[in-house]
């Protein structure tokens, strides 16, 4: 036996999650059975969409279970084997994060070619967050030549990734986060006009300062007052891919609509929301693009990393406070 730590949901949060909402056990992990791995974890994430699944409500992911571990997107070692197709000091990736090490089926787990990238970065940049600003802004935004692109929580795991791909492309681009060290990463990213949403009394004015000229992709992960900007500020034809409302995840009943959703109908705007898992067959053209980006020194992300399971909540309450600067990690000891 292996005594492993998991963080556990211990009640559903009402509004802003709480400490009081998580617990940390200790389980003890036998050795793995003929077709099984145990993994030791490396680093885990956690991102916006675990709050959803915080609450009971079907959705498309199951919501978390009172009393069970939490889980997520991992990145661990393989340190016993009862497969033949996996050996100790492999790399995998696996949908169990929230816990210090588990066993799972080898079909539960994937081999992890690093690309010559740092593990964790699949967590993030090179994972499901990356390709979710590749998918978001080439399918969903369908985005062409001349377009100018607002990003709305540029900074994050996500809208960082959506602004440089924009700008890898040739793009305008606008993006707004909260704090001069944000905006400051913002511009050394070659964001064109990075608006500080916390600074702005009126979040129109100044996106219409930034783009007098109208905007013909918005990429949303706020939603609230950024939707509005956006429909004001949006050309004819514009393409809203709707990713997150990062705004409204914890509200304790629906906030109004945006008032100006009429504007729609006038400018010919398409508005599509989206999951990443729809997704999954663009994985392998997004790493080639992404090797050839980082290769010209047109990508980088930042990484803001807590230390040990214990901090996962901690980590996780950090999204909503807006305490992350890029991807959002945890690094297991």
């Amino acid at each position: 036996m292996t005594a492993y730590r998991e963080i556990r949901l211990k009640s559903r949060p009402v509004g802003l999650p709480t400490a009081a909402n998580f617990e940390l056990a200790s389980v003890d992990v036998p050795a793995p059975g003929a077709g099984e791995v145990q993994v030791k974890n490396l680093w885990m994430t956690v991102d916006p969409y675990m709050r959803g699944r915080m609450n009971d409500v079907q959705s498309y992911t199951p919501p978390f279970a009172l009393g069970k571990p939490l889980d997520g997107g991992a990145v661990g070692e393989v340190v016993a084997s009862g497969d033949p197709s996996f050996k100790v000091g492999d790399l995998v990736q696996s949908g169990l994060g929230w816990r210090e090490g588990f066993n799972a089926p080898a079909a539960g787990v994937q081999k992890l070619d690093t690309m010559g990238l740092p593990p964790q970065t699949f967590l993030g940049a090179a994972g499901m967050p990356g390709l979710t600003a590749y998918a978001g802004l080439l399918k969903i935004a369908a985005l062409k030549d001349g377009d100018v692109v607002f990003v709305s929580g540029a900074a994050g795991a996500v809208g960082s990734m959506v602004a440089q791909i924009a700008k890898a492309k040739g793009h305008t681009v606008i993006g707004t986060a909260g704090g001069a060290d944000k905006i400051a990463f913002l511009k050394s990213i070659g964001v064109d006009h990075a608006i500080d949403y916390k600074a702005e009394t009126d979040l129109t004015a100044a996106l219409a300062k930034a783009a007098p000229g109208g905007i013909d992709v918005y990429f949303d992960n706020v939603g609230g007052d950024h939707l509005v900007a956006a429909l004001n500020a949006a050309r004819p034809f514009a393409r809203f891919a709707l990713c997150g409302a990062i705004s409204m995840y914890n509200a304790t009943q629906l906030p109004p609509g945006p008032s100006n959703l009429v504007q729609m109908v006038g400018k010919q705007i398409r508005m599509e929301g989206f999951i990443v898992s729809s997704s999954w067959d663009m994985m392998p053209a997004f790493h080639r693009d992404l090797a050839q980006w980082v290769k010209e020194g047109k990508l980088t992300w930042k990484e803001t990393v807590f230390e040990g399971i214990e901090k996962a909540p901690d980590a996780f309450l950090g999204l909503f406070s807006g305490g992350n600067l890029g991807k959002m990690l945890v690094k297991l000891s």
